[in-house]
């Protein structure tokens, strides 16, 4: 199929663009309610402390969004909520009242109802979560699923990190070193494989202790009972000089044989004792996986899959979710998709995929990460929506009021034009702020930046002038104005009167300030063009590549 990456609000996505009961299994790590701002991490740049950039926002308000969503559950829009999602809702409202809690709860019911219309009825949903709303979260989840015939799994438990926490002599509390996982499945037809492992702790110490034979070709193994549990007939019976137990064999007589010749049978020496079946290390599958996760360990500063993202999971946590509750083919989504683990992790094991986030910056980075991962082509199987892609689409971004996304314009100007390769900067400078900023190498083989300001409104001639100021005070080389409006005359030539920039790693001068329209960048597919010195995001490991069949499973609206 054609991979989906959906660039916008969730709820919206869901509603007007994923048909009913087309999920397989979908996974989501939404904010926590913590209260929050969340920056991602861009790599050392040289001269600079390490750049960071606002992520995402994990701070709620009692709003007009807030009020319009309670009113669509308490209104029942569209018939997507279970009357106990109704009564849930109204009640909390008398118990929370209108503040930040009850705006987060509202925010998650209206997406964890859309969850459950599009899973198949053979789907599975999990929700990772932490101590902040997890109690408030599954009754939520419960409201939904469990009154339409869904089933409450799992509460899983992941030990996400080790050491003392927040349990020392300044603390008033216990240290939090563990994440909660909700899993739920639509109905009781869902897919469930059940997982192994060997880094169980005590698990190489019972490995040592009950495989202690060897056979003739060196390999390891445990005599086991062959014992039958309960007396049959037909497994009375004596075989090679050795006689039965009490009860009998576990196996017919044929299957004994069998198994005595592939070599699966134990005989002690003393034909008193008791045939016992070998139970084989390498063949052995590890502990059965319950429901504390306390062998994937959480991503550390220097573990190659880091990205410099917040919250970011690592891929194994990822990979035993995907493989437990889907198969290859499958079709997995993820409605916060952040830095894209869960979709290079669907790529990786051959599930089909549909990511989702309102943030720029996700979209940017999953790409890049999927282009490292799995090479420029995987990005020709994948169908990206909510990107502007005309003028009129890029000015509703421009206009967009909700305080989560009025930034949405400018990072989305400032990676497209620098093929994701500037930071998105959060520091305001003399001038109305910086947006973005990215290194060239200068003729004296070190880092030189280019400071980059994105407008979406009336542009004049100050503008240029302001930006000049900003170059010198954060002493670039070079400023790029980015514009929706046309700029002036007048702005053309102040731009061109700051004059020009040449190196011998450039073919040709620039000016020092440029100004590029939205209007280029998207009609003329116009890019900075200078050799960028610096990668400021991680690159992701190179993988294999992965071909996959086309699937309609979107409505094109």
């Amino acid at each position: 199929m054609v991979n989906q990456l959906f660039y916008g609000d969730n709820l919206e996505v869901l509603r007007k663009h994923i048909k009913d009961e087309t999920i397989d299994l979908c996974y989501i790590d939404p904010p926590f309610n913590s209260k929050r701002n969340y920056n991602q991490i861009y790599n050392n740049v040289g001269k600079e402390d390490k750049a960071q950039a606002q992520a995402f926002i994990d701070t709620w308000t009692w709003d007009d969004q807030a009020n319009q969503g309670l009113a669509e559950i308490q209104e029942n829009y569209l018939g997507h909520f279970t009357s106990q999602s109704i009564d849930l809702i109204s009640g909390l409202t008398k118990v929370l009242g209108k503040g930040s809690l009850l705006a987060y709860l509202v925010s998650m019911t209206l997406r964890v109802a859309e969850i459950h219309r599009v899973l198949k009825p053979t789907g599975s949903f999990y929700l990772h979560c932490d101590p902040t709303a997890s109690h408030y979260l599954k009754i939520i989840i419960d409201a939904i699923f469990c009154s339409q015939g869904g089933d409450f799994k799992n509460e899983i438990t992941w030990k996400r990190k080790t050491g003392r926490g927040e349990t020392n002599h300044k603390s008033s509390r216990f240290g939090v070193s563990t994440d909660t996982i909700l899993f739920y499945a639509k109905s009781n037809q869902s897919c469930f494989n059940s997982q192994f492992s060997f880094d169980v702790e005590g698990y190489s110490d019972y490995i040592d202790k009950s495989f202690k034979y060897v056979d003739e070709n060196g390999r390891r193994y445990q005599a086991d009972n062959l014992a039958s549990p309960s007396p049959r007939p037909n497994l009375m019976y004596e075989y090679k000089g050795y006689k039965p137990p009490a009860t009998g064999w576990a196996i017919s007589k044929e299957k004994m044989e069998q198994w005595d010749k592939e070599g699966r049978l134990h005989f002690p020496k003393d034909q008193t004792g008791r045939i016992r079946r070998k139970r084989f290390l390498d063949e052995l599958q590890g502990k059965p996986i319950q429901n504390l996760w306390d062998d994937i360990q959480p991503i550390s500063s220097q573990d190659k899959e880091r990205l410099g993202y917040p919250t970011q999971k690592p891929e194994a946590l990822l990979e035993r979710i995907i493989q437990t509750s889907s198969n290859e083919g499958d079709i997995i989504l993820d409605a916060y998709c952040g830095c894209g683990t869960t979709v290079a992790v669907s790529q990786k094991l051959n599930r089909q995929w549909i990511g989702i986030d309102i943030t720029y910056q996700s979209i940017s980075l999953i790409l890049k990460r999927l282009e490292d991962t799995f090479g420029k082509a995987v990005l020709e199987t994948i169908n990206i929506s909510g990107i502007p892609k005309d003028m009129k689409s890029a000015e509703a971004l421009a206009l967009k009021k909700d305080d989560r996304t009025r930034k949405e314009f400018e990072k989305w100007a400032v990676l497209t034009y620098s093929n994701n390769r500037a930071t998105i900067n959060q520091k305001k400078g003399a001038d109305k702020g910086i947006d973005g900023i990215a290194y060239f190498t200068g003729d004296k083989d070190e880092p030189e930046k280019i400071i980059l300001q994105v407008k979406s409104g009336n542009v004049k001639s100050g503008d240029i002038r302001d930006l000049q100021g900003t170059i010198t005070l954060e002493k670039a080389e070079l400023g790029i104005f980015i514009t929706l409006k046309p700029p002036t005359k007048e702005m053309i030539k102040t731009a061109k009167e700051a004059g020009i920039y040449k190196s011998r790693y450039m073919s040709q001068p620039v000016d020092r300030i440029m100004i590029v329209t939205i209007q280029e960048i998207i009609e003329a597919q116009k890019r900075l063009d200078i050799r960028l010195s610096l990668e400021v995001l991680k690159s992701a490991e190179k993988q294999r590549e992965v071909k996959q069949t086309q699937l309609d499973l979107f409505d094109h609206e």
